[in-house]
């Protein structure tokens, strides 16, 4: 009888890695837009929770005379854990008790995903009616580089 060895052949292990290597392109670009999505979608929820922190801050603290948000000078005032290398929030009084504000961010993120989820955003330039006095502190006080932004208005009585 003839002694042959156990194993796998070459032809065989080049198929495996034919059918793995098959299987990885097809999974990337599937996993590269779930995160592109979840990047997307996590940029809205930030540019919405801001909205609604700064929302509530007037309503709760209230205005003070120079129509300023009591208590809200800087980023941080609104959350925790709040990167200002890549947000920024800006708000105007533009008549007795309305306000004006915009939310934004400099991420790095498909714009077109942030307003699929987030349909008041955009990702145009805001226009220059607010000025350097209307930002918080601690975060972007510019929109130069700007990539998607959501602006919003609101009534203190």
């Amino acid at each position: 009888m003839k002694n042959r060895k156990k194993g796998f052949s070459l032809v065989e292990l080049l198929i495996v890695l034919a059918v793995i290597a098959a299987l990885i392109a097809t999974i990337t670009p599937v996993a590269m837009n779930a995160i592109k999505k979840a990047k997307a979608t996590q940029v809205a929820q930030n540019l919405k929770t801001l909205a609604t922190a700064l929302e509530n801050a007037a309503y709760v603290n209230g205005v003070d005379s120079n129509g300023r948000i009591v208590g809200v000078t800087k980023l941080s005032d609104l959350g925790r854990d709040i990167n200002g290398t890549y947000y920024g929030v800006a708000y105007t009084e533009t008549t007795s008790g309305k306000f004006k504000a915009v939310v934004f961010t400099t991420d790095s993120v498909d714009e077109e995903e942030v307003i699929k989820v987030l349909k008041d955003a955009t990702k145009t330039s805001f226009s220059a009616s607010y000025n350097t006095a209307d930002y918080l502190t601690g975060g972007k006080t510019d929109n130069t580089d700007m990539t998607v932004r959501y602006e919003f208005e609101f009534t203190v009585y």
